[in-house]
Parts: C-alpha cells; structure tokens; sequence
C-alpha cells in the first residue's frame, strides 16, 4: 500500500523537485515579507497594515548558522522511542532578497563537517517522518552542487 504524501504544515511550500519552493507573504503597504506566513496581518510593527499577498521565497540563501541536534527533542515531537536518535543537522539559512534567516534540517547525508558559514545552499524537497500511512514532507537545505 502506498503512504499518502502530506505537508507537515499547509501552505508552507509547494512543488517538487527544481520547482520545490517555499511560500511566504508579503504586505501591500511595506513589501515585508514574512515566513512562517501572515494571512491576516503584517507584523512590521512600523506598519498601517495592506492585504498580505502569497509569494514564493528565494530557492538559494546563504549558511547564516548550523547546528546538530544529538538529543531526542521532547513532546509534542513525534518519534518512535523504541529506535535509536540520529542526530539532525540543522541550518539557519539567510535568503538576502527577502531579508530572512530561516530555519530547517540539513538535507540526508549533510553533517556539520560539510558546512561552512557564508556557503550557498538551496531548499529542497524533504521527508520528516513516516507512518504506516503518510509521508509527512517538509523543507530541507542542501549545499548547492550536491545531490541526493
């Protein structure tokens, strides 16, 4: 039986392959742009506030910082504490045109050892976790040139 692929989150990103993207929003009033997403409001607290319009981010930004993470995180994270904890990469990524730094796991196979800070890298497609049932996706950095 083949799992049901689902977003982790809705409207966060869309696409596949060289066509996976992020999605953003950007105010009518002060063209800030926002990730996680703003339906209602812009957040610029300098703002009177527009419509908040949908936009794709910048596939490419730039290491701002990176991490690993070798401690199972606690509840509400969903894991199967019967297996072992692998260790994630985790890489703050600046996408200049935005003016944002956000957040994601490494893509499979990327450790702290293969990134520098200032480094190119590029969102793509990605797999949290899997049930029985659902492939739960997500968002993961690469470092460009690379692939797998």
């Amino acid at each position: 039986m083949a799992r049901t692929r689902t977003p982790v989150v809705s409207g966060w990103f869309t696409g596949e392959g060289d066509a996976f993207r992020l999605l953003g929003t950007r105010c009518s009033a002060c063209a800030s742009v926002f990730f996680p997403r703003e339906d209602t409001h812009c957040r610029n607290p300098g703002c009177g506030g527009g419509d908040m319009e949908e936009v794709p981010l910048s596939r490419r930004g730039h290491v701002w910082s990176y991490t690993d993470g070798r401690y199972r995180p606690p509840s509400p994270y969903v894991s199967d504490p019967e297996l072992p904890w692998e260790p994630r990469t985790l890489i703050a990524v600046e996408l200049a045109a935005e003016r944002l730094v956000l957040l994601g796991q490494a893509a499979h196979g990327v450790t702290v050892a293969d990134l520098t800070v200032g480094m190119e890298v590029e969102v793509v497609p990605g797999v949290l976790s899997e049930d029985a049932e659902t492939t739960w996706t997500t968002w993961h950095w690469r470092p460009t040139g690379t692939r797998g």
